[in-house]
C-alpha cells in the first residue's frame, strides 16, 4: 500500500505528512518543507517507487533516462572513480577505502551512498564493518558497460596504478586494526 500511495505523490507538489502537534502558532500545525528533517519520503524510497512505476521521481524522465544520470553523477567525481577503481576483483572495507584516498570516513561513506544509489557497487554491513564490492553479473547493462568504460579509459592511467600500489599496501594491514586506528579520537597538541 505504502509504494502506491507514495507513487501518487511524485505526481504534484503534495507530500504525505504526519500531523504534527499544536505549537505556538495559534494550534495550526504548519506543512513541512521538503529540506526538512523527517520528510516522509526518502530520496531511496523515492527512487525504489520511481523504478516500479517505470518513472523517473521528478516524472519527467523516463527510468532509462534517470538511470543514466545516476550513472553521470556518480562517475563525475575523481575520488569516487578511484574507490571504484579501488573494488575492481575484491571487496574492501570502508577503512579499507578512507585510507586509499585519504577523506573522512563520512565524506567516504557518502560517496559510496551515491556509488550505491547509481547501484554501481554493492554493500553488505558486517557487525561495525561496512563492506562494498562492484556490482555484480546481475546488474543493469547500462551499470556493466559504464564499470567496463571506467576500467578501459583508465587502464593506463598514472594515477590508477599509484592508487594499485598503494592498495596493495594497505591490504597487508589487518582491516579490523586499521578500522580501530582511525576510530581513535585525534588528541590535540598542549599548548604552554
Amino acid at each position: 500500500m505504502w509504494p502506491e500511495r507514495a507513487a501518487t505523490l511524485l505526481d504534484g507538489p503534495t507530500r504525505l505528512t504526519r500531523p504534527r502537534p499544536a505549537g505556538r502558532n495559534g494550534g495550526m500545525a504548519r506543512s513541512p518543507r521538503s529540506s526538512e528533517a523527517g520528510s516522509p519520503i526518502s530520496g531511496t524510497m523515492r527512487s525504489m517507487v520511481a523504478r516500479k512505476s517505470g518513472r523517473s521521481p521528478s516524472g519527467s524522465l523516463g527510468v532509462a533516462l534517470w538511470d543514466f544520470m545516476a550513472i553521470a553523477k556518480a562517475l563525475a567525481d575523481e575520488q569516487r572513480v578511484r574507490l571504484l577503481l579501488a573494488l575492481q576483483g575484491r571487496e574492501l572495507c570502508l577503512c579499507q577505502l578512507v585510507e586509499l584516498v585519504g577523506l573522512a570516513p563520512s565524506t567516504v561513506s557518502k560517496h559510496m551512498s551515491i556509488l550505491r544509489q547509481a547501484r554501481l557497487v554493492e554493500g553488505r554491513k558486517d557487525g561495525r564493518w561496512m563492506y562494498y564490492r562492484l556490482a555484480g553479473p546481475r546488474a543493469l547493462a547500462a551499470v556493466r558497460q559504464a564499470i567496463d568504460w571506467v576500467r578501459r579509459s583508465l587502464a593506463d592511467d598514472p594515477g590508477a596504478a599509484r592508487d594499485a600500489e598503494r592498495l596493495e599496501a594497505i591490504l597487508t594491514i589487518d582491516a579490523q586494526r586499521l578500522c580501530e586506528r582511525q576510530s581513535r579520537p585525534k588528541r590535540k597538541p598542549r599548548t604552554k
